[in-house]
């Protein structure tokens, strides 16, 4: 396996300039793996849905798409050729930076989550460590972690580090000291606040993280889950950092004022970075900021 270091990545081909301070990554995640369709009907589990949702969110602002999949009888699902017809289907009818979820549900084996990357997406979320994950735990044991992240470089597939706690932001910095930077050269954090187990979704903790965040981090964002996502949306731009948001992250947008769609939360994100003077990212400039292949 070819570790990817600062030597290497400069033989990579030339990437055009960063994208400007102003721009504004907004990811969204649509579907999610907790919440079930009988609860929620508008949650977008079938292929159909979910293309659909990508159009409207891409048009609304997004620029790239975190996925989970469900099988036929809308339950979390890790099938190779439903992840392989996801990713060729949003590749063909949008524009999206594609990242598929290698946590799945917190009941998904190791070894499933590890032939996600089969799907050869442009992006994978990578769990720093394991969390207690309101009832349940979400494993991540080290040997696991390392596996993911070598396994990522091989197959040129750019991880998106997701932090749920402090010692994840340690965890990711031992790995990096380890085993070098991902493909691409980008490293690039999605601070998880919020979840029953992990960091609050509070300010100060945003803050803390943010210090601890090792100098080879070239960006990050920020989710608040259930009711710290405006707080955790708003310090997020206040310190600079970009926003994920979605279905699998809120279903309300006020007490009691369900989501109707996907798109009403990425149209609220551009909202919210329109007042912090952000403008939403082109997919494009995603692709640079986080050093994505070009597409197709």
């Amino acid at each position: 396996m070819k570790r990817v270091t600062p030597d290497t990545i400069g033989h990579m081909p030339d990437r055009p300039t960063a994208p400007p301070p102003e721009a504004l990554l907004i990811t969204v995640a649509p579907t999610g793996a907790e919440t079930s369709k009988a609860d929620c009907p508008q949650l977008p589990t079938t292929l159909e849905e979910l293309v659909a949702t990508a159009r409207e969110c891409e048009a609304a602002g997004a620029a790239m798409i975190h996925v989970h999949i469900r099988d036929e009888e809308h339950r979390p699902s890790l099938d190779g050729g439903r992840l392989r017809a996801t990713v060729d289907a949003l590749r063909s009818e949008t524009d999206f930076v594609v990242q598929l979820s290698t946590g799945g549900s917190v009941h998904d084996p190791l070894d499933l989550r590890l032939q996600v990357l089969d799907a050869a997406p442009d992006s994978c979320s990578l769990t720093m460590g394991t969390t207690n994950f309101g009832d349940d735990v979400f494993s991540n044991p080290w040997p696991f972690v390392r596996d993911l992240y070598r396994l990522s470089q091989e197959r040129e597939v750019v991880p998106e580090f997701e932090l749920f706690d402090l010692g994840h932001v340690a965890a990711l910095t031992r790995l990096l000291k380890l085993d070098g930077l991902p493909y691409g050269g980008k490293v690039h954090v999605d601070l998880v606040m919020g979840v029953p187990g992990g960091m609050p979704g509070t300010t100060d903790a945003l803050v803390a993280a943010v210090a601890a965040l090792p100098p080879e981090v070239t960006s990050w964002g920020a989710t608040g889950i259930g009711r710290s996502t405006l707080a955790v949306g708003l310090a997020s731009l206040s310190k600079g950092g970009h926003l994920r948001v979605g279905m699998e992250d809120v279903l309300t947008l006020a007490r009691g004022v369900p989501v109707e769609s996907n798109r009403q939360l990425v149209e609220r994100a551009v909202a919210m970075g329109e007042l912090a003077q952000r403008r939403p990212m082109t997919t494009a400039e995603a692709r640079v900021l986080l050093g994505v292949r070009p597409a197709a």
